[in-house]
């Protein structure tokens, strides 16, 4: 099946552009910045929203850690979301949140959406993704971007396309 064909009502887009894979992160911050870095990269965000993303697990914890080797690092809509978006950062060396059962984590899904239902149903839409135990192990071990759409399934849209406002 060719990527573009994909489509999943609920996921946002993850362009090329988006994915970083098997990244070098000292700390949790670290892993979450690259995702957020990717995200505006990917014309979804702006720089302010990594920085909100980072506040989230600060203020309440490593709740984002959801899975064992995963973390969602999102943070509510706001003006520096521009598009909806995903995107997925794998890390060559795992790092701890602080989760008492799911570290380390060794893959990290950017979400970035504009409303609080396209959260909700993004979310909804990752956890089907993720009800598969080898989803996880198969982002990780991702390398290529290929490999990482086979996993997510999501929409891809040409990194020179204009994000929708």
């Amino acid at each position: 099946m060719r990527r573009d064909t994909l489509e999943h009502m609920s996921l946002p887009p993850l362009p090329d552009s988006a994915i970083d894979l098997g990244v070098h992160a000292s700390d949790w911050r670290a892993a979450v910045r690259f995702a957020g870095v990717a995200l505006r990269r990917s014309g979804a965000t702006r720089d302010s929203y990594t920085e909100r993303m980072i506040q989230v697990v600060d203020e309440f914890g490593a709740y984002i850690v959801i899975a064992p080797g995963l973390a969602l690092a999102h943070a509510r809509p706001g003006p520096d979301v521009l598009a909806d978006g995903l995107s997925v950062v794998t890390l060559a060396t795992p790092v701890t949140f602080g989760h008492p059962h799911n570290d380390p984590v060794s893959v990290v899904i950017g979400l970035a959406v504009s409303t609080p239902d396209a959260h909700v149903n993004s979310v909804a839409e990752l956890a089907n993704v993720f009800n598969d135990p080898q989803a996880i192990p198969a982002l990780a071990q991702a390398t290529s971007a290929d490999e990482v759409w086979r996993v997510i399934q999501a929409p891809t849209v040409s990194d020179d396309a204009e994000p929708v406002r």
